[in-house]
């Protein structure tokens, strides 16, 4: 079933029902814990999936994500739908993740990738697991040292949803980008905090816009976990806040069941929509963040 029409910016991708079959065998000796104790690993699963597609998946993925035109990916595999091939999910994109880079360390989870649960009624310390509550447009990584280019979420099991779809806004499809990267709060360093769940105890400090190598603005937001110091930098914030989420430019995304969506994190922001309530809506999902490597290291 091929993916909606949603935006020109969103490269969408389908591995073949052969193609991943192929995948899964050639990787079959290799565990989940295999990856998770062995990093090398995870580059060996990448060659393996780049192999089976010519040697040309991974410039264009790497391509997509840092050109500023576009940055985005949904990617499907045919017959990967299950939530009993969760760990096999888990293979595919963690090789697709280091085709591009290397993925950070999740304090969270405590491994190269993090997997979480959404279900009706939750007590978690912020959005992500509150399904009644829309997780406005953000920025992940801002409140840890790592670098943080890309973010993949990729969805293992769903079950009595409705609602939920991703949301996205490209920094350059947002009509006041150019007044808020302009006013004089913009490069203020501000104090980020993670809640406990997270794992992050300490504090980091960096502002909300810089520049890329090309001098464009980037972002590094989560209204979350940004501490603002005083009554002019908590109104700004709002405001910023606000911008955000009325953004004509902001769209909704579904991504099915063992899809993926890939991200450059410094011009695209992402969010979820609230889910409508079920008592038995379950929801899981897998994330991996981290920092590209050239395609020159062969």
């Amino acid at each position: 079933m091929p993916f909606p029409a949603v935006s020109c910016r969103l490269l969408q991708l389908r591995f073949s029902a052969e193609l991943t079959q192929r995948f899964l065998q050639q990787c079959s000796g290799w565990p989940v814990q295999a990856l998770e104790y062995k990093s090398m690993l995870r580059f060996r699963v990448a060659k393996i999936l780049d192999e089976l597609c010519g040697g040309q998946l991974r410039p264009l993925l790497l391509t997509t994500l840092l050109g500023r035109e576009q940055g985005a990916l949904l990617i499907a595999a045919d017959g990967l739908n299950q939530v009993e091939q969760a760990d096999d999910m888990v293979r595919l994109a963690t090789a697709i993740a280091h085709l591009i880079g290397r993925s950070n360390f999740d304090s969270m989870s405590g491994q190269y990738y993090a997997r979480f649960v959404v279900k009706n009624v939750d007590s978690s310390d912020s959005y992500l697991r509150k399904p009644d509550k829309p997780l406005e447009l953000h920025n992940d990584g801002t409140y840890v040292e790592q670098a943080t280019d890309y973010v993949m979420m990729m969805k293992i099991d769903e079950q009595n949803m409705q609602g939920g779809d991703s949301l996205l806004l490209h920094l350059d499809d947002w009509p006041q980008l150019e007044t808020f990267f302009h006013h004089p709060l913009a490069r203020r360093s501000m104090r980020w905090a993670s809640p406990p769940s997270k794992n992050a105890p300490q504090n980091v400090y960096h502002p909300i816009f810089s520049t890329d190598e090309c001098g464009r603005p980037v972002m590094s937001y989560i209204d979350q976990f940004v501490q603002p110091r005083d009554f002019s930098e908590g109104n700004w914030l709002a405001d910023l806040s606000d911008a955000l989420e009325n953004s004509p430019a902001k769209f909704a995304l579904p991504v099915p069941v063992g899809s993926l969506l890939l991200i450059n994190n410094h011009f695209w922001l992402h969010g979820r929509d609230r889910f409508t309530p079920h008592p038995d809506l379950r929801r899981e999902l897998m994330r991996q963040r981290g920092y590209f490597t050239p395609l020159c290291g062969q």
